[in-house]
């Protein structure tokens, strides 16, 4: 009996360990304030892109709230100013999904805001489908989308430097890969509807944010304007509610263990807005507040040159 209270007194002491220490991890040290900064911040309804915004708005900027949902856009924009104490922020409605959207958002963003300090490309999707514009919905929303708003929002971004962008990514990066014959064929990544295949399409998604960001970065060079990628960690938010609800039953356990809450999953994102003396690292990858080495394919020069000029000809940049 003595030996088997002593097991489970090391595994509960592991777990204990392991839930506060490693799944909560390091959190951003700035205390820098932002009054008189306005930040934009995509899929900030929910999430931690909404627990990015309500302590972007606490430290006082002006904080633009993306989304797509007008309702739950609104319904959210009134939780961040309750929970911020701010009332310096606003909802604007931005489809990923739709490159007419994007556009709109820009015109009207550029005309009513005098300036942009801080670009967050947080949204993100895990669904297979199709955008408004023939994409595949997940290389549409969680890469093309977003590199359009960058685009088109970067001469506000120099005339207001220093300034940054920040893209989400995530570790399923490191699982990811780029097939240009599917992409010049079907404009996806992808088409298979199997979990795995699934998993595959977004994993590769989310190697299109670090290969965008190394990209950016180079074409940035001798400006004030820095960018970085990250993986905010197994987070335990609506990323996959569209998923089947069975899997989702089965998983919240697990999430609900093992994954990060929302504030701690924001902790990255934050240290990428804010943390002074980054802006050599530009074009990184961060994970855990920490910078990251990240694998040869993510930070390969052609294949990030050549997935920007396929991006900039679906947009209709080139």
């Amino acid at each position: 009996m003595s030996t088997l209270l002593l097991v489970v007194g090391v595994v509960v002491g592991l777990a204990y360990i392991y839930r506060h220490i490693v799944v909560k991890g390091k959190r951003c040290t700035s205390e820098a304030k932002l009054d008189g900064k306005t930040v934009i911040v995509t899929g900030s309804n929910t999430g931690i892109g909404k627990m990015t915004a309500i302590d972007l708005a606490k430290r006082g900027a002006r904080v633009i709230m993306a989304c797509r949902s007008k309702q739950r856009g609104e319904a959210a924009l009134e939780d961040v100013k309750r929970e911020s104490g701010s009332h310096q922020v606003l909802f604007m409605q931005l489809d990923l999904g739709s490159l007419k959207s994007v556009r709109n958002f820009a015109e009207t963003f550029l005309k009513s805001e005098p300036r942009l300090d801080i670009l967050i490309n947080n949204a993100g999707i895990y669904l297979q489908g199709r955008t408004e514009d023939g994409l595949g919905m997940m290389f549409g929303v969680n890469h093309i989308g977003h590199f359009l708003l960058t685009n088109l929002l970067l001469d506000r971004l120099k005339e207001c430097e220093p300034s940054r962008v920040v893209n989400v990514s995530s570790m399923a990066h490191n699982f990811g890969k780029i097939d240009f014959d599917c992409l010049n064929k079907h404009k996806a990544l992808g088409l298979g509807t199997s979990f795995m295949e699934v998993l595959q399409v977004y994993s590769d998604s989310k190697l299109c944010n670090v290969l965008f960001t190394h990209e950016l970065a180079k074409r940035l060079r001798g400006t004030k304007v820095t960018c970085y990628s990250l993986h905010p960690g197994a987070i335990n938010s609506e990323l996959a509610r569209n998923t089947s609800s069975t899997l989702q039953m089965l998983l919240s356990p697990v999430t609900a263990f093992f994954f990060k809450n929302t504030v701690q999953g924001a902790q990255t994102t934050l240290h990428c807005a804010l943390q002074e003396g980054i802006e050599p690292l530009s074009g990184r990858y961060f994970s855990n507040c920490t910078v990251r080495e990240v694998y040869p394919k993510a930070k390969d020069d052609a294949t990030a040159k050549k997935l920007w000029e396929l991006s900039e000809r679906l947009t209709a940049l080139a």
